[in-house]
């Protein structure tokens, strides 16, 4: 059994993206066999964010700015954030049934076959309600850019922090979720506990917080470099510098997510232990 349940040798990345792509792919035309459950799941996916941008309008009407940062600028820092979040709905959403599967062994079947596991896990679901919160936040994102006045210069670099920023959540994700390999049980509440911290403190300017709170979210769990970083370099809040972070905070979640995942296979003893 340990044989069996030891992990394979990585596979090759152009396999590992065809697999993906046809795993998410299948998803989504089972998705859209069922169109009335498709619109009313995106659209409650959009319920949240208005009131957030609802939130945002009323609190400016009566106030010019929030530790410096205007009304545009916060709709960017709160439209950047739920894109990426939005986004581990679509692409990683079956990360959140590790601990599931850990508990019921259907992580056994995976392991032999040629594909890595965490991909099969994260594409065996997509959150329907992640296509209304990215659709909404790009509208956010791009009324804040045009209402901030950045023009069309600084697009590859609101690009990059998208991609960026998609990529951080999903990985960040992905690894709080593989801590139920030794924290059985069916919740993901170590991930729960991640997208709450950033739901309640990275729509607000970092500035607002204390310094431990600050270099947490820049250097332990880099959740800053989601939304708060980039959105900051754009407006002129941090110096051009700080962008090279992004792009790096991004590898190491990835390489982390990986490796934790990685490590958690090599611990997991199929149900019953």
């Amino acid at each position: 059994m340990a044989d069996l349940l030891a992990p394979r040798r990585p596979a090759g990345a152009r396999h590992v993206g065809a697999v993906y792509t046809r795993a998410i792919v299948a998803q989504i035309r089972s998705i859209t066999e069922y169109p009335a459950d498709f619109w009313v799941m995106a659209s409650a996916g959009v319920m949240w964010n208005v009131l957030q941008f609802a939130f945002l309008t009323v609190l400016f009407a009566t106030v010019p700015d929030v530790a410096g940062w205007r009304y545009h600028e916060m709709l960017m820092l709160s439209g950047l954030f739920t894109v990426a979040s939005g986004s581990t709905a679509l692409l990683c959403d079956g990360v959140w049934s590790t601990g599931q599967m850990v508990l019921k062994g259907e992580i056994d079947y995976r392991i032999t076959r040629p594909a890595p596991v965490v991909v099969q896990v994260a594409t065996t679901h997509i959150g329907m309600q992640g296509f209304g919160e990215v659709a909404f936040g790009l509208v956010m994102l791009a009324y804040g850019w045009i209402g901030a006045g950045l023009g069309l210069a600084p697009v590859p670099i609101g690009l990059l922090a998208i991609a960026c920023a998609v990529t951080i959540e999903c990985a960040l994700v992905t690894l709080f979720c593989a801590v139920n390999f030794w924290i059985k049980g069916p919740m993901s509440n170590f991930a729960f506990m991640l997208i709450d911290l950033q739901s309640n403190a990275m729509v607000l300017p970092l500035g607002l917080f204390p310094i431990g709170v600050r270099l947490l979210t820049m250097f332990v769990i880099p959740v800053a470099f989601v939304n708060f970083v980039p959105v900051a370099v754009l407006t002129g809040h941090l110096s051009a510098a700080w962008l090279v972070g992004t792009p790096l905070a991004a590898l190491a979640c990835v390489l982390a997510a990986l490796g934790v995942y990685r490590l958690g296979l090599r611990s997991y003893d199929s149900s019953g232990h």
